[in-house]
């Protein structure tokens, strides 16, 4: 049986449901690297601040690279009697370097250390998750250059509202990632803030120097509380949130290709590789993919939700509860970047059908806010104004018809302001044209908007 840390309090084993109940390894393995970095900055500073050799702190920094090879390639030997990824790396360092292994844990807890591993851990995911966000809005951009021009129904409670140009849709997704990275990199601030040093709650009586730590891992800060130190999540919480409303965004354009590529809508094509077809219906193409990025926000958001209520019971400083704090954490990480993996080559291999866009937009007078805005530009109030176009749109709807197709003794007949150049003013290319307030969809701030983001995100 392997030696657990802390078994020399105990002369009985310990239940075998207990065990399995206490072990961790099968998931807090994926911490290795964060634990051996962590360790190897331990290490250094136990050895300049003269609380370990030099021979002993040199021993422990090459043993531990050794074990991390070990690790890296595959051959390292992971033991179930061992409970945690601290046990493994500790027990391992042991067989290949003796008892100056045994000092490496002066002046540290599994209580900070585990709180730096996790940091460590995040901190890395943070980085990856802002290179997945890029990528996507990457691809959003790709697609909104390449349709720069297309013109399609905006939406407001599901019905046609207003033409819009696509590129100015997709860009509403490139500005919701701008915050998501925002937030990931402002949570990364309070994320890389160093624990080491508290030790199991109260701090050590060793000369210790967690400023020296924290410089050799690249950070600035460390913790004044040690009981704070040890037992705070907040930046796990914080993550996950980040995490829940990238998942959210990926959601509400899963939900939009969901709609779009169905025949009611009918204005893209998902690319095969992203579809799948009936076991019974051979005419089906299912837009699974999409689909699923949907059907994953409820995971992560389960995630969120179960790392608050481990938290939310808990007495300072360090409980056992905190075990429980890991698996959440992975878990959003891993379906948010699946997610984001999957959806920049899903839009890469979009088709858009923009005839059938702009066939949607003459449907549904989408034109009607121009006529009542023509109406109040000659000085007819607006809510008068609303109201004449309002009749319009009953009359053209009572004929079949669309708005632009009244003639025009119809149109004057319902205000005298009405004259032959309404025609211009209600078609769908000057609608878009028209729309040039700060982040509208006319052409030429859309185009400004593409400029921008091609400008920050191709550096």
């Amino acid at each position: 049986m392997g030696q657990k840390l802390w078994q020399g309090r105990f002369h009985e084993p310990t239940n075998s449901l207990m065990e399995r109940l206490n072990a961790s390894i099968h998931f807090d393995k994926r911490l290795f690297r964060q634990d051996i970095k962590a360790s190897k900055a331990h290490a250094a500073m136990l050895g300049a601040q003269g609380i370990l050799s030099e021979e002993d702190a040199r021993a422990i920094r090459d043993g531990l690279d050794a074990v991390l090879a070990e690790m890296e390639r595959g051959d390292f030997p992971w033991r179930e009697d061992l409970e945690d990824i601290h046990t493994h790396v500790e027990n391992r360092l042991k067989e290949l370097i003796g008892e100056a292994a045994g000092r490496l844990h002066t002046a540290r807890s599994r209580n900070d250390q585990v709180a730096l591993d996790l940091r460590l851990w995040t901190a890395d995911s943070i980085e990856e998750l802002d290179l997945a966000l890029a990528e996507w809005q990457r691809a959003l951009v790709e697609l909104a250059e390449k349709y720069g021009q297309v013109i399609m129904p905006g939406y407001t409670h599901l019905q046609r509202a207003q033409p819009l140009l696509l590129a100015h849709h997709l860009l509403a997704y490139v500005e919701m990632a701008w915050r998501d990275r925002q937030r990931l990199a402002d949570c990364a601030r309070r994320v890389k803030v160093l624990p080491l040093g508290a030790a199991a709650l109260a701090g050590t009586t060793y000369s210790v120097n967690p400023e020296l730590v924290a410089r050799e891992l690249g950070w600035d800060e460390i913790l004044t509380n040690s009981m704070d130190a040890v037992s705070d999540r907040d930046f796990a919480a914080e993550f996950i949130f980040a995490c829940a409303l990238i998942q959210t965004h990926l959601s509400r354009l899963a939900e939009e290709l969901v709609l779009w590529s169905s025949s009611e809508f009918d204005f893209i094509r998902l690319a095969d590789a992203f579809s799948t077809g009936s076991s019974i219906m051979p005419q089906k193409r299912n837009p699974d993919a999409a689909e699923l990025i949907r059907g994953k926000t409820g995971r992560v958001n389960g995630d969120l939700l179960a790392l608050l209520t481990v938290l939310k019971g808990l007495p300072l400083t360090y409980n056992k509860d905190l075990q429980e704090d890991k698996e959440p954490v992975f878990d959003a990480f891993d379906t948010v970047l699946d997610c984001l993996k999957v959806m920049a080559p899903m839009l890469r291999g979009l088709e858009i059908k923009a005839g059938n866009m702009r066939q949607a937009v003459k449907k549904g007078f989408l034109n009607a806010t121009e006529l009542a805005d023509y109406l109040a530009a000659r000085g007819l109030p607006f809510r008068e104004a609303h109201a004449v176009a309002a009749r319009a749109v009953t009359l053209a709807e009572r004929d079949g018809l669309a708005l632009e197709e009244l003639n025009l003794e119809t149109l004057q007949a319902l205000h005298q302001l009405i004259g032959p150049d309404i025609y211009e003013a209600l078609t769908h290319e000057r609608a878009v044209a028209r729309r040039s307030s700060p982040g509208g969809t006319s052409y030429a701030l859309v185009a400004q908007a593409l400029t921008r983001a091609r400008e920050k995100l191709w550096l």
